[in-house]
């Protein structure tokens, strides 16, 4: 059997330092720390990596970006191009955020940052091992970078 690791909840949120961290990889543990009851801050979401090759990446992004409602543009999907809420986008696609009650809990507890504010600087951050990049960063790109690209302007 596998072994599982517990987390105190506590009024204090799991700050994560999300530099150098796989976008994916990353979602899912903070879905499961979400899922478990705690508050979860990511924060220095645009250091963020995405695997896969750069042009891939920036054309799936404008792909998406053309996506909209015959009606009228509101109706369509939202197009975020923010780093910190395409993050907690993918951590929300995570949660069970439509189906169940909990999953709307779990998603209110979630806080994410551009940089790092001056309330959580003080506090200790974590970092997931696993969910760290392997290679060089050339290998991937990062999400600011990629926002950049399809419109944030910072």
């Amino acid at each position: 059997m596998a072994k599982q690791e517990t987390v105190i909840r506590t009024d204090v949120p799991i700050v994560v330092d999300a530099t150098n961290h796989i976008a994916g990889r990353l979602a899912s543990n903070v879905a499961k720390l979400l899922t478990q009851g705690n508050r979860v801050s990511v924060v220095n979401c645009e250091k963020i990596m995405l695997s896969g090759t750069r042009a891939n990446h920036i054309k799936e992004s404008r792909d998406f970006l053309k996506i909209n409602s015959v009606i009228h543009p509101r109706h369509g999907p939202v197009h975020y191009r923010r780093p910190d809420t395409i993050m907690a986008k993918m951590i929300r696609g995570m949660l069970p955020y439509g189906k169940k009650p909990s999953g709307i809990e779990s998603h209110k507890r979630l806080r994410t940052y551009i940089g790092s504010p001056k309330e959580i600087k003080s506090l200790t951050k974590i970092q997931f091992e696993k969910a760290i990049i392997k290679k060089t960063a050339s290998n991937y790109t990062s999400i600011g970078e990629l926002c950049r690209i399809i419109g944030w302007t910072e």
